[in-house]
């Protein structure tokens, strides 16, 4: 493969450790993609990535490792905003790891995960940004892996793919985001509760994304997508979804009414 290889171009973005070459890369990649710049022949076979390329720090630790800071403090405010950054840094290297790993799809499907990627680089930028100004720098605080063990998980399978990471661990954050908004307005952290406003409202059109391609799969896959997203639910013991549950949002994200109902009950005994 070459540089005007869009897989090769991909891999490359998913490998890189330094932080900004991987978001300039990143924008760079979506742009000379939309250009017609790039293309998809001769591809060759996909080369596992076992871990995205990251820097030294932060430290990755297990989820239950990850301390409890309250929100009362900068201390603890600046550990909040450093766990989100780091959940957006991990979700560019999702959308790059889905553009690299998934072969022979429509071209669509490329140019929206590329855009996904592009708007989670910004996201960091902001939550880094953010972290910046309460006297942090990403890499500060310790940080854990979930998101990108779940892609390891799902890595053969995109209709497992688009429905555990941004129908299930993504649309997550519409569902506690607003709680969050609420609590920091409370605080008169207004600049924070900026950036957590264009995030909410951008991660319903990823989460959006992910419905449409998790429907697209199915199609193809020759299942119903209800009741494959209910069944991969409960085998990750995901069932029933905590709450709150943000109804209007995943509505807007491609949810289905009767699906959120089913989802949000006790789960079926087999």
């Amino acid at each position: 493969m070459s540089a005007s290889n869009l897989f090769w171009r991909a891999r490359q973005c998913l490998c890189e450790a330094r932080i900004q070459y991987k978001l300039t890369a990143t924008r760079r990649l979506a742009a000379d993609w939309e250009a017609g710049m790039l293309n998809t022949a001769d591809a060759g076979p996909v080369d596992p990535v076992l871990r995205p390329g990251q820097p030294p720090r932060p430290v990755l630790v297990g989820f239950t490792d990850t301390p409890r800071r309250g929100l009362g403090t900068t201390e603890g405010r600046a550990a909040f905003v450093h766990a989100l950054a780091h959940i957006e840094f991990n979700a560019v290297n999702l959308g790059l790891d889905a553009v690299y790993r998934f072969r022979g799809m429509p071209q669509a499907f490329y140019t929206d995960w590329l855009r996904v990627a592009v708007d989670e680089a910004r996201h960091f930028e902001m939550l880094a940004g953010r972290l910046r100004e309460l006297g942090h720098e990403y890499g500060d605080f310790v940080a854990h892996d979930g998101l990108w063990q779940m892609a390891a998980q799902t890595a053969d399978s995109l209709v497992a793919r688009m429905a555990l990471v941004p129908r299930l661990l993504e649309a997550r954050g519409l569902d506690v985001t607003p709680r969050m908004i609420t609590r920091l307005k409370s605080l008169n952290d207004l600049q924070t509760v900026a950036i957590l406003q264009v995030i909410l409202h951008e991660e319903i059109g990823h989460v959006a994304v992910g419905t449409r391609w998790y429907h697209y799969a199915c199609r193809e896959a020759g299942v119903d997508p209800e009741q494959e997203f209910y069944k991969l639910l409960k085998k990750h013991g995901k069932l029933p979804l905590p709450t709150p549950v943000n109804q209007a949002a995943r509505l807007e994200a491609g949810f289905g009414r009767n699906e959120l109902e089913r989802l949000c009950s006790p789960p079926e005994k087999d």
